[in-house]
């Protein structure tokens, strides 16, 4: 879908998208499978109970009308907007990601999520001199035109967005876009909604829980161009966000750090496995210098408005459950392998995962990858 083909969706089709994004066992990849599949989230909604049935679950629960009606007027009493994936507003290049939000919500200027971004990230604990060090670099990747984007969380994250302010700054958050967290960053939250945006993919209300901060970094990676890590201890989020960075083809920025410094040993760890070293904003221009947008392809075949893919054998499907289903086990698979060893149809496979997906009994992974869940 090129920007040209991009369009604003119907009340009533952002409602569906809506309903069936917060359905039962339904993540983003999830979502695009049907919406592929069936042409439309209407058709999706109607088909879930049939498939979660097949994949072995007795009942699905499938978001209400009225639920999502609520949850979109809340948007909208706090000032904020609902972005669909497709829509002319969407972060570009969040876009193209593997498992993209299907819907966000930004409070403040939407529009700032259309220049180029960079993210900066690090430790909660920061040292003072590393929080120094992320408040100057930010300020200065913000005056050399960059989009700064962080978490809102304290230390690294909030000198970030602080730093940026003048520029403008998005903040991605791990609760619903109304929900200060933490409660010590309200000041900074009030300065975003005013000067910069603010951006989730959870409902309005909804507490951050820690099942949400990885879905909230892969954001963050997802609508910048790059992600500098300040201060990262060796379990730190924040190389998830740069491992999630990686995953979506972007660059991969880490500042050094004195070795007997815990809060060091993630960045350092980072630039041994061929992080860009960074010691100022301009090593991330040199590393982004006539870098046009990336071009990614994965999302470009999807089309919601041509002729559905022809319906299937049940026969054939039922015959493939049990050797889909043999062939795997806890440790995630490849797609395509699962293809190759079954010597199944794409369209059957992809049938099956989505069954046993919506039954709560397969697990997706970066990569196109499948685990079993098991009970």
């Amino acid at each position: 879908m090129s920007e040209q083909q991009r369009k604003e969706l119907s009340q009533l089709d952002k409602l569906n998208w809506l309903r069936l994004i917060r359905s039962e066992n339904v993540g983003p990849i999830t979502f695009f499978k049907l919406l592929e599949r069936f042409g439309s989230a209407s058709a999706a909604l109607e088909a879930l109970p049939s498939l979660a049935k097949q994949g072995g679950k007795k009942s699905i629960k499938i978001a209400s009308k009225g639920a999502c009606e609520d949850e979109i007027a809340a948007v909208k009493a706090i000032g904020a907007t609902l972005i669909a994936w497709g829509e002319p507003a969407y972060p570009s290049l969040l876009h193209h990601i593997e498992d993209p939000p299907p819907l966000i919500s930004v409070l403040g200027h939407a529009h700032l999520l259309a220049k180029k971004s960079i993210a900066v990230v690090g430790a909660r604990n920061a040292s003072i001199n590393g929080k120094k060090f992320a408040r100057q670099i930010s300020e200065e990747l913000g005056q050399g035109g960059l989009m700064v984007v962080s978490g809102m969380a304290r230390g690294i994250d909030a000198e970030a967005h602080a730093g940026a302010l003048e520029s403008g700054s998005v903040g991605v958050l791990a609760g619903g876009v109304d929900i200060i967290y933490p409660k010590e960053n309200t000041a900074l939250y009030e300065a975003l909604k005013e000067r910069g945006a603010l951006v989730s993919e959870i409902a309005p209300g909804t507490r951050p829980q820690a099942r949400h901060f990885p879905r909230r970094n892969r954001i963050i990676s997802g609508i910048s161009r790059g992600v500098v890590v300040i201060e990262a201890g060796a379990k730190s989020g924040s190389l998830i966000t740069a491992r999630m960075a990686l995953e979506q083809d972007r660059d991969v920025f880490a500042v050094p750090g004195a070795p007997g410094d815990p809060r060091s040993q993630g960045g350092n760890r980072l630039i041994r496995a061929g992080a860009i070293l960074t010691e100022s904003a301009e090593n991330v221009f040199d590393a982004l210098a006539g870098v046009s947008q990336p071009s990614f392809q994965d999302r470009e075949v999807i089309e919601f408005t041509g002729d559905l893919p022809p319906p299937l054998d049940e026969k054939d499907v039922e015959k493939a459950r049990p050797v889909i289903e043999e062939s795997l086990g806890s440790e995630s698979v490849c797609v395509d392998e699962i293809i190759r060893n079954c010597q199944l149809s794409h369209a059957v496979v992809s049938t099956v995962l989505l069954e046993m997906e919506l039954a709560g009994r397969l697990e997706r992974h970066p990569g196109n990858k499948v685990s079993i869940v098991l009970t």
